[in-house]
């Protein structure tokens, strides 16, 4: 694995460590507007990468099928969409704002639990960037190295905040300083070995380009609107989750076209 793939596996991870680090000079817990402002810029960055980044490319390299070239990207995404599912019925969780855990029944601590719930939502951004790798790796697919980066760079924006939204918490829920930022960081820790093990997966089925990419969109979008979503929105109605939205799509889109 040479040194530019390496880096680009490790820059999303670096937002989030970054983003933990927070827990050392800020506030033991955020406002709740900040919380919704962050929450709704990483769902804008999501949606926009899962676009731009995975579904575009998805449908051009399945051109030669013509009018069916939508197929492979429509499977891929369901499939994605469906992984997410059953893995948010199998692993115990438990999502800020939320009072009751999801998943099956558990004795885990609730800020472990809090810690699988942002695990579990860095799953498909760390396939993202893994099969984006991938699919430059192979060379033949349409992918640049610019785009791969772009990609690599906005999760890292969008995980720097993250970082500090889940180590935060956790510092408020009484763990010291240095544990809330070793959750903050191992919740990340998943993003570069599903990049890692989605690049090999994808180099050995490099035909399936078209499906592996729509699988991390679908994957992404149901974090979105499963959990993102529903987080910047809750409560008191106010619109700066909306607005933070669409400044992370504008930014994660203008990254993809500008370095793509």
């Amino acid at each position: 694995m040479n040194s530019n793939v390496l880096v680009g596996i490790l820059i999303p991870f670096l937002g989030t460590s970054l983003g933990s680090a927070g827990v050392f000079f800020m506030k033991d817990k955020l406002h709740i507007k900040v919380e919704r402002a962050l929450t709704g810029f990483a769902a804008g960055v999501m949606v926009a990468a899962s676009i731009w980044s995975l579904l575009i490319p998805a449908m051009e390299q399945s051109k030669a099928l013509g009018k069916l070239s939508f197929v492979p990207a429509a499977v891929g995404f369901w499939i994605g969409t469906l992984f997410l599912l059953i893995l948010d019925h199998v692993i115990p969780h438990l999502h800020r704002f939320a009072s009751k855990a999801e998943g099956p029944q558990s004795n885990l601590a609730r800020t472990t639990m809090m810690v699988l719930a942002v695990t579990l939502h860095n799953i498909p951004e760390g396939m993202a960037v893994g099969v984006v790798i991938a699919g430059w790796i192979a060379g033949n697919s349409g992918i640049t190295a610019g785009g791969a980066l772009a990609l690599a760079l906005g999760i890292a924006i969008q995980n720097f905040p993250e970082g500090a939204i889940i180590s935060l918490p956790l510092r408020a829920e009484g763990s010291s300083k240095w544990r809330a930022f070793g959750g903050g960081v191992l919740s990340g820790v998943v993003e570069p070995i599903g990049a890692i093990l989605t690049i090999l997966a994808a180099e050995a089925v490099i035909p399936l380009l078209p499906y592996l990419l729509a699988f991390a969109a679908g994957a992404m979008m149901y974090v979105v609107v499963e959990e993102l979503i529903p987080e910047m929105s809750t409560g008191e109605h106010m619109n700066i989750g909306v607005v933070m939205f669409t400044v992370g799509f504008t930014l994660m889109m203008a990254l993809d076209v500008a370095l793509g």
